[in-house]
């Protein structure tokens, strides 16, 4: 069984949205107040997961994400072009805009649930997707690049209203700011 791994950017206040300003909210942009160092790369420590598994994306993200990527060369703008990467929308795509892309069939919970019995699932962004996923109990990780960086205002990541518990696996330096993964504890053995 694969795991549904969340990677999001974060303000140390919890704040996800409007990390690059491009939705031009008065606190976005805080992401690449940094440079790109801790935007580059495999920063998420992903791995092998992003070669076998797919990403998942709400239609926004993935439009945003269309635009930039097939135009970016180097060894990982070429592995985000080349994985797996799925879309939940209502309203279609144009797959043909990034290399292999799909739109999902029906329900995206319902979708995560059957495809994780198969792969590891990371999704990118996409915080009404996340917090749908997280509402059915189907995130197991959440890998965070956390800025230096408190903005007061903006959409969280964790939804009021829904508890869980984690265990810190990582914390480590990722240029300018830090990889946190959080693993959800579901009372298995560390």
């Amino acid at each position: 069984m694969g795991d549904v791994i969340v990677i999001q950017f974060s303000t140390l206040d919890g704040v996800v949205s409007d990390p690059d300003g491009r939705w031009g909210t008065g606190h976005g942009g805080w992401a690449f107040r940094y440079g790109p160092g801790p935007v580059s790369d495999d920063k998420f420590r992903l791995g092998a997961r992003m070669e076998q598994g797919v990403q998942l994306y709400g239609r926004r993200t993935w439009e945003h994400f269309a635009r930039l990527w097939p135009r970016r060369d180097g060894d990982f703008a070429r592995l985000m072009n080349a994985v797996a990467k799925r879309v939940a929308t209502r309203t279609g795509i144009d797959a043909t805009a990034w290399s292999n892309s799909a739109a999902i069939d029906g329900d995206p919970v319902a979708w995560v649930t059957d495809e994780r019995t198969r792969r590891d699932i990371v999704v990118i962004g996409s915080l009404r997707l996340v917090h749908a996923l997280a509402a059915a109990d189907l995130v197991d990780e959440y890998r965070l690049i956390t800025f230096p960086t408190v903005v007061g205002e903006g959409d969280r990541l964790f939804a009021a209203g829904i508890p869980a518990d984690f265990r810190f696996t990582v914390v480590e330096p990722a240029d300018a700011a830090t990889l946190t993964v959080l693993r959800r504890d579901r009372g298995e053995e560390p």
